[in-house]
């Protein structure tokens, strides 16, 4: 058994007041009963009309100040407009409320100090309360107030209410506690937003053959290859083999395209006519909303492309005539395919591309991000340590990101998300992080938020409609070693809409069929992978706010197929637990074989001869104890998700050398003695390795060699004993066979010695090919 995990560490079951205490049995009456209830005062500034001027200049520029105690919100302004109008919220903690009354000002933008148009004021135990599903509360006109108290002239439309982060004026609300950000870009990098990922393809590019090329050099034979490229993505066929004007190919070029598809695909036929210079022969772009689209493995008709000397770019004037030679080629979308952006250890969706395609769902995820405790400070202001957080999580197409919440080391989000789930067997990944965006953040010259640290759930793991409420630990690996950034609490709670249909899913192929009738190359998926995360990392980048390109990587696992002592060595030490249970029956059966516990021993020769009499038994005995020990161990189920495990990964116990080694960049950036030392390390690992391999190769061969007549005396002696067992297996019953092989291996230890046995040693002497190597 391994140690429970160090305290620090550990995950911690909760029972936080969820949903306002509203949770009754299974049945939930609100929308949002996975999150605490957090009250808020709403403010909703719409327009105004009939506004004074006040300037010299007889000109209005209104905008409205909010304010309530020592919190201050203000709208944009208006110039020369007397009937403007915002529509804009301001939300106000009630924790944080010290006033007993709201103040909303009309005031007149000036150049030397503003001037006060007029003001309403509410009385906060006046305020009508909201619930969703309640329809909006209809704004209202009010006429200003000056300041006698009289009525000036102007009115303001408002609506003020009290509510929760249910409401549908929350995620774009303007909050109080960031009331230190100001800029509209601040403002925005602060709020919550929902993100889709970019809907991707596989394009396969067939390319068969080219006709009547034009080299510039006629007494020579062609090495023509063709170069196709897509985006940022390259890739090329090998010089074909018919050296002629007519080449052949019939090569596949595989590349990751996302809706909308706005660059086309280049092909250049190119000849190699020097070791470092190529001759473009002819080119031509097709754009991919023409090229069709293919859900299964039937074939899709070829085309022919006429090849250019210069591709005719839009807006520009045509300065070459075609000429007669052409490519022919099979290309098409494969919507069969799930484009892998993730690892697949951890994928969080498997469906193919084609929406035709997909399967109804099994169920609802929803999970409430509650709040963090105990965060560390990831960056200084005025001389202290602070942390502006923000959740992000991912779990299929669709992205989610928690509003920042600024300057707090114990942020409370209280934000609940709901995803469709198509399949169990996928990995929810929710990631904290430090918003380094704000106050001017942008032009700050390579300013990237800062990595707190991130969960994974796998869905398989939790029972249906059970609400997991646990406070996991935010675990990250720095070069100086594991470190914890503090907790993140959660709620998560897995819906079933078909139990059958889940159960289904179980004997499903994990990913779509076409990943089986026309399987991908590992090197083929490692390149894809690597440009469907580049794809899906700058299209979330340029949503607004940003999903910056640092958090999709993060979130992705973006590098961690990189050399790692470390993993290395965690890895070793999994196929090593999975043995052990091999290693115990091992173990059990040579206690057994030397009548260690003669009871027990006894008991299974009784058991053997059972099984030998009545071999129609063995199967059902099988399948029997497995039952009995998958309903033993039941009482010892996990209760809780799984989390990151610090001694399952090495993380606590690897030496800084190798952590070094696992943050260092690629190409290396290390000084030329360290690499050298690293160099040498990996040699002596890589021996060991080759040892292994080689002795595992020495035994195979040693079974080649019995029949191979390698070793003529060798090979006579086991065709000899093949014909003189055939023969007494032949005439004597299977049964007494079995009951004396067995009797012979159970044997007690008086009629055992310490020798190596007779077939032991025959095998032994067996020649193999080691004595053949270099």
């Amino acid at each position: 058994m391994q140690r429970p995990p160090p305290e620090d560490f550990a995950l911690k079951e909760t029972k936080p007041h969820l949903g306002g205490g509203r949770i009754s049995g299974d049945k939930h009456t609100s929308t949002y009963d996975l999150v605490e209830q957090m009250q808020y005062l709403y403010v909703r500034v719409v327009k105004a009309k009939d506004l004074p001027s006040k300037d010299v200049t007889g000109s209005c520029d209104p905008y409205v100040e909010v304010k309530l105690g020592n919190y201050k919100g203000a709208t944009r302004h208006f110039e020369k407009k007397s009937n403007p109008e915002w529509n804009q919220v301001f939300a106000f903690s009630k924790d944080r409320i010290q006033a007993s009354a709201l103040e909303v000002i009309v005031k007149d933008k000036d150049l030397m100090k503003d001037d006060l148009i007029g003001y309403v004021i509410f009385d906060l135990n006046e305020v009508p309360k909201r619930v969703p599903p309640d329809s909006p509360l209809a704004p209202q006109w009010y006429r200003l107030e000056d300041r006698k108290g009289d009525k000036a002239r102007g009115e303001l439309m408002l609506a003020v209410w009290m509510g929760t982060q249910a409401d549908e004026a929350f995620p774009e609300a303007w909050h109080s506690d960031a009331a230190t950000v100001s800029g509209a870009d601040s403002l925005s990098n602060i709020r919550s937003k929902v993100y889709l990922s970019p809907k991707l393809w596989y394009l396969r590019v067939n390319v068969i053959e080219a006709q009547d090329l034009m080299p510039s050099d006629k007494g020579r034979y062609p090495e023509v290859y063709v170069k196709a490229i897509l985006g940022n993505q390259a890739l090329r066929t090998r010089i074909s083999q018919s050296r002629s004007i007519n080449p052949m190919w019939n090569e596949d070029l595989m590349f990751v395209a996302s809706e909308p598809f706005e660059e086309p695909l280049i092909l250049s036929v190119e000849d190699r006519i020097a070791p470092n210079k190529d001759e473009v022969l002819g080119r031509c772009a097709i754009p991919l909303q023409y090229v069709p689209r293919r859900y299964d493995h039937k074939p899709v008709n070829t085309s022919w492309h006429n090849l250019e000397k210069h591709i005719i770019v839009e807006g520009e004037k045509k300065k070459d005539v075609k000429f007669a030679s052409r490519i022919h080629m099979r290309i098409c979308l494969e919507g069969g395919y799930h484009v892998l952006d993730e690892s697949t250890h951890y994928s969080s969706d498997l469906r193919p591309t084609a929406k035709p395609l997909w399967k109804s769902s099994i169920g609802v995820l929803e999970v409430g991000i509650l709040n963090a405790q105990g965060l560390m400070p990831m960056k200084t202001k005025d001389g202290r340590g602070t942390t502006d957080a923000y959740c992000v999580a991912k779990y299929g197409q669709k992205w989610i990101r928690t509003r920042t919440i600024i300057d707090s080391l114990a942020p409370r989000w209280n934000e609940q998300y709901t995803w469709e789930v198509f399949d169990p067997c996928t990995v929810i990944t929710i990631g904290v992080f430090d918003n380094c965006h704000l106050h001017g953040g942008d032009k700050a010259a390579g300013a990237k938020d800062s990595r707190i640290g991130k969960v994974r759930i796998r869905l398989s793991t939790l029972e249906t409609d059970r609400v997991y409420t646990h406070s996991y630990p935010l675990l990250v690996l720095h070069p100086n070693g594991v470190k914890k950034m503090g907790e993140i609490h959660m709620a998560v709670r897995f819906t079933c809409s078909s139990l059958l249909n889940m159960m289904h899913m179980y004997s499903q192929p994990l990913l779509p069929k076409m990943h089986y009738l026309h399987p991908l190359t590992v090197s083929q998926l490692d390149s894809l992978r690597h440009q469907a995360t580049q794809i899906v990392s700058v299209r979330l980048s340029r949503a607004e706010p940003p999903l910056r390109k640092e958090v999709v990587e993060y979130m992705l696992d973006v590098g961690s197929h990189m050399w790692s002592m470390r993993r290395s060595k965690a890895n070793f030490f999994r196929i090593m637990n999975v043995l052990g249970g091999l290693i115990a029956v091992g173990k059990w059966f040579d206690q057994i074989c030397n009548w260690k516990n003669p009871i027990t021993t006894v008991l299974i020769h009784i058991l053997f001869i059972i099984l030998v009499m009545y071999p129609e038994l063995i199967l059902p005995t099988i399948f029997l104890y497995l039952f009995l020990i998958g309903v033993w161990y039941y009482r010892w189920r996990p209760r809780h998700p799984p989390h990151m495990d610090t001694r399952l990964s090495h993380a606590d116990s690897a030496h800084p050398d190798e952590l070094d080694e696992e943050f260092d960049t690629f190409p290396t950036s290390r000084p030329s003695d360290i690499v050298r030392m690293r160099y040498d390390r990996l040699r002596s690992i890589a021996g060991r390795i080759q040892t292994v391999v080689g002795d595992l190769a020495t035994q195979g061969e040693r079974l080649q060699s019995l029949l191979s007549w390698r070793d003529p005396r060798a090979t006579a002696l086991f065709v000899l004993f093949c014909l003189i067992a055939a023969i007494v297996l032949y005439v004597t019953p299977f049964q007494i066979v079995a009951l004396l092989a067995g009797f012979y291996v159970l044997r007690h230890p008086r009629f055992r010695h310490k020798l190596p046995s007779v077939p032991l040693n025959f095998f032994r002497r067996l020649p193999a090919r080691t004595d053949c190597m270099l």
